[in-house]
């Protein structure tokens, strides 16, 4: 896990093939099931686990059928899987209920079930029981991933849906003021410019996979998000039946959280703070087994389920408190360890999935960790304030040679506010992905037509160093501002150049809207004339880096009928069209 400080990760790697007398009936991709086999001669005594991910052959004789998926996904799952073309398949089913009953029938305890990995996580230490429930033909292979005797039984989920009309109400232009400690991070990453145009994350749900949550009920930086109840759901993986928010856990998540959601004008203003969140505790933070990728992972199953637009996830693994479950480099190839199936699985539903690089950067590890390697995720690497190679960030490329991190924000001297509400700085990559969570909801919201593959491939073009990546920085720092303006139908004829680009509709009859492109911060004015040089209108405006600015002009349903000359004056130079009123 990585929290502010350097982090310790990983996942047990043992491949065997199938002996003869494996069970032959597969209903899911033999190749995902080579993934998880390990040695069950593999003795409880060697290494005393009392946790285990026990996986099923298959999901034949199921109750739960593909042509009846509410019975197992929300709405709002539904709704992304068919505003992005992703059919509903054999992953989606939930577990075979009666091989559940069958293990849970030989005294073990099911903690768990992982509908992707198709197994449950139980409890045992009895080496009967354990010899019972590997009898059971169904029974693939047994993982040792714990060694505790602290366990619950999983609650069943329950959806909770968003009213999305009540998001979308008109709200104030916030000023580069407003933003107090987070102005830099946002407005390196080319926040400001989405963020006056109205999108901070309306209607966008993401998922914050973490170790606790502690205080984000009563935490003034989220007043304004409880008073809405953005805050959909909140599930402990780790302790299931407790709550995430309360108790002597860690505060890690919240402070995660607090850079997306924080809303105090003046203070700190957080990367999405009109968005909703649903907050999962996968992470245990005091220890570091095996388990808590499975965590990852079912987290990520019911982010999914729920309906989650993006995951953000500032957790990783490469060594475990038990050095058999440790990974190696080489395991960081993108798809081979369970966080990293995980994470690319929860991609293929139509989920961002937006995950830390890691703080291993001046470790002897010095690379990225698992989940970041996942091919189909953003792995977010971090820069200080000055948008410099941050040198505690994790390193790509990853085993496979695929560019790692893929986009890097301010992970150094981050602003995020504690569990009192005051704002402090850290550092750590655990604090660079959510600005990037944030603002891909924001973009997100402004091009929503677009796939979640899609999205990831805006956002890496429009990073700073996009024709040359590196294995520090991948794609460079993102700036979702030009992301918007790459991905719009108004594109500059020169990026390097500010541009008057429309005045529309022309001719109008009620309200006329101005698209100015800025190559930087500014202000601007601009100056309405008739054509005999009477001011109509005549104010100064902000004008964001790389962004398309939108300026509305409500009143023109007052102005006479007539040919007018739209003037803008900027630090560079003047620019001039003309507009009819019908």
């Amino acid at each position: 896990m990585f929290r502010s400080l350097p982090f310790k990760f990983n996942l047990l790697k043992r491949k065997f093939p199938l002996s003869e007398t494996s069970p032959k009936h597969f209903l899911l991709p033999q190749v995902l099931i080579l993934f998880l086999v390990v040695n069950c001669q593999l003795s409880i005594s060697q290494v005393a686990p009392t946790k285990f991910f026990i996986q099923f052959t298959d999901k034949a004789n199921t109750p739960f059928f593909i042509s009846n998926p509410n019975e197992f996904l929300s709405q709002r799952a539904l709704n992304r899987r068919i505003i992005q073309n992703i059919t509903i398949d054999e992953f989606d089913l939930p577990v075979n209920p009666t091989y559940v009953q069958q293990i849970a029938a030989t005294g073990a305890i099911v903690i768990a079930r992982s509908k992707w990995m198709n197994g449950v996580l139980i409890q045992t230490a009895d080496s009967a029981v354990f010899s019972a429930v590997n009898s059971l033909p169904f029974v693939v292979s047994d993982i040792p991933v714990f060694k505790t005797d602290i366990y619950n039984k999983v609650s069943p989920a329950k959806w909770e849906e968003i009213n999305e009309t009540e998001f979308f109400k008109t709200e104030k232009v916030l000023s580069a003021e407003d933003y107090g400690a987070g102005l830099n991070q946002i407005d390196m990453v080319g926040g400001l410019g989405l963020h006056n145009a109205g999108y901070k994350g309306q209607g966008k749900l993401i998922a914050v996979l973490d170790a606790g949550f502690p205080g984000v009920f009563t935490n003034p930086a989220f007043d304004s998000l409880n008073n809405r109840n953005g805050i959909i759901a909140v599930k402990d993986f780790v302790s299931p039946g407790n709550n995430a928010t309360q108790g002597n856990i860690s505060a890690h998540g919240a402070y995660v959280l607090s850079i997306m959601a924080a809303n105090m004008p003046g203070q700190m203003i957080g990367t999405a703070p009109a968005a909703n969140y649903v907050l999962l505790r996968t992470e245990d933070a005091p220890t570091e087994n095996l388990i808590e990728e499975y965590n990852w992972v079912i987290g990520a199953e019911y982010a999914d389920s729920i309906g989650a637009d993006i995951i953000n996830s500032s957790l990783g693994y490469n060594t475990f408190d038990q050095p058999y479950m440790n990974h190696t480099f080489a395991d960081m190839d993108g798809h081979s360890n369970i966080s990293t199936i995980g994470a690319n699985k929860a991609a293929s539903k139509g989920i961002l999935v937006s995950i830390s690089a890691g703080n291993e950067g001046n470790s002897a590890w010095g690379r990225i960790s698992s989940p970041s390697d996942a091919d189909s995720a953003l792995a977010i690497g971090a820069v200080d304030s000055s948008g410099n190679y941050a040198s505690l960030s994790g390193r790509g490329p990853s085993a496979n040679g695929s560019i790692k991190p893929n986009v890097a924000s301010q992970g150094f001297a981050t602003a995020y506010v504690n569990t009192t509400g005051i704002v402090l700085h850290g550092n750590g990559t655990s604090f660079s992905s959510p600005i990037i969570s944030g603002m891909a909801a924001c973009l997100w919201q402004a091009i929503p037509d677009r796939k979640s593959n899609d999205l990831k491939k805006i956002i890496e073009t429009s990073a700073s160093q996009h024709a040359n990546p590196d294995s520090l920085k991948g794609y460079g720092v993102p700036n979702f501002s030009f992301a918007q303006t790459i991905a719009g139908t108004n594109q500059p004829q020169n990026v390097h150049n500010d541009e008057l680009l429309l005045t529309y509709p022309n001719p109008f009859k009620e309200e006329a809207h101005i698209l100015f492109y800025s190559t930087h911060n500014q202000q601007i004015e601009i100056r309405i004339t008739d054509l005999w040089g009477k001011i109509i209108s005549n104010e100064i405006y902000s004008a964001y880096k790389m962004s398309i600015n939108n300026y509305t002009y409500l009143d023109a349903k007052d102005w006479k009928q007539g040919m007018y000359i739209v003037g803008i004056k900027t630090e560079k130079g003047q620019y001039f069209q003309k507009i009819l009123k019908n």
